[in-house]
Formats: structure tokens, sequence, C-alpha cells
């Protein structure tokens, strides 16, 4: 797959080349289906946590029940501490650690990760779909109207018009959602629009780029909605 480095000017970029392979793997905490390169990883992913060495966890970690014989510990995939069966019984899906299965995952990670899946099963496939906005470089007083989608790898967003450019999620440095009225009456606000404050290659000033939903609106506030959450998860993932 070729992709643009984005540097906020039209048309210019040099041409790399991404793989976008993937390899199975077993870890201890079950099968994983991740990128045959590292570097390429979902910037929504999280590293495998470090379990807790069992000699450090003589009892559950919820319940505080010791382990004997008939009580087992068992570790939470998601956050590596301890506990007993009771206390971690369910197996829930896991896709930003890339387990191919659900994973066995104490009380509060199974909640976390049972909210994470409306993402993965429903916003995700809105971004990769697309939305078509206004785009607004820099200070330019210019704007185009182009696709916005997220790339397959979740790694890139395209746009695409007359000209094409992209923009890698890990140089964004910040999101603002922009926000109208839904009806002339008032009452409750949709997302029209979007700031993006990114980092070009070789740079750390950030260079705005502006986003205002074009002739479908609709589809571009779900669109918008969708990438608000990717960056609550993006930057929880960073600050890991």
């Amino acid at each position: 797959m070729s992709v643009f480095q984005f540097d906020l000017k039209r048309g210019s970029g040099k041409m790399s080349t991404v793989p976008d392979g993937k390899k199975l793997v077993r870890s201890p905490s079950g099968l994983r289906m991740v990128p045959e390169n590292g570097a390429f990883n979902s910037p929504f992913s999280l590293d495998e946590p470090q379990w807790v060495p069992d000699k450090e966890c003589p009892s559950c970690m919820q319940c505080d029940k010791k382990y004997d014989f008939l009580t087992r510990k068992h570790h939470c995939r998601r956050c590596g501490r301890c506990f007993c069966d009771k206390c971690c019984s369910k197996k829930v899906a896991l896709p930003r650690m890339c387990f191919v299965d659900p994973v066995r995952q104490c009380g509060e990670c199974s909640l976390v990760s049972q909210k994470e899946m409306e993402f993965y099963d429903k916003q995700l496939k809105v971004l990769m779909g697309g939305g078509s906005f206004i785009v607004t470089l820099g200070t330019s007083k210019t704007s185009e109207t182009m696709m916005c989608r997220l790339s397959n790898n979740h790694r890139y967003l395209f746009f695409d018009g007359e000209s094409h450019f992209e923009v890698e999620l890990s140089r964004i440095s910040s999101m603002q959602v922009l926000t109208e009225e839904s009806t002339p009456e008032g009452g409750n606000s949709r997302a029209s629009g979007m700031l993006l404050h990114c980092k070009p290659t070789g740079s750390q000033d950030p260079q705005q780029l502006r986003m205002e939903a074009a002739d479908d609106k609709k589809t571009a506030s779900s669109w918008l909605a969708a990438m608000h959450k990717a960056a609550k998860l993006l930057y929880e993932a960073r600050d890991r």
C-alpha cells in the first residue's frame, strides 16, 4: 500500500510503502493477530500488560479471598492484575489488544471493553466509509470539497478531491469538534465540523486543518461523532 506523507501543502509530498500484512502470534494471554511490523500497529491499540507475579498476590485483588488448592488465581488480560475465578470469570472481546477470541477479564475491565466494542462494531465502519467536507489548510483563503475517510489500518485520514493528501493520526496534536443548533428554534446541537492541529513530518509546530460538513450533513455529522470517540481512545492509548 502506498501512502502520501502529509506536509500541509496541496499535492506535495513523497511516496513510501507501508506494509499491511498481519501474523498470528501466541502470547501467555491468548492468540493475537498483529501487524507483521510492530511499528505499524493501529493507533488505537494497547500493549498487553505485565502480569502481577503470582508470588506477589496471595489473595484476590478484588475480594481478598485467599488462594488455595480449590481457589485458583487468574490474571485479567487487560489490566494484568490477579483475581479469583468469581472476580475474573467473564470472557470479553478485546480488539484493542488484537486478540482473536474473547479473553478473561476482571469485572471493571470487562465493562470498559464492552463499551469499546460499539466503536469497533459501528463507529470504525463509519470512519472508514468516509464523509464529505469543505477543507481549509492552515491560513489559506481557499477551500476544497473533499472526501475524508480513515484508512483500513486506522493509521491515516485520507483526503480526496481535486488534490489528495493524508494525515497520520499519531501526528494530530489536538481535535476540536464544531457544533451548530440542529433546528432553527434551538435544542440539541450536532457536529458540523472539526479543527485538527497536526504536526507535519519533520516539524514540531502544529498547523491547522479545518473541516466543515459539505452537502450531506447527516453523514458528515455521524462521521464527526465517530471521530470524537476515536480521539478519546487515541489519547488514552498515548497516555498509557
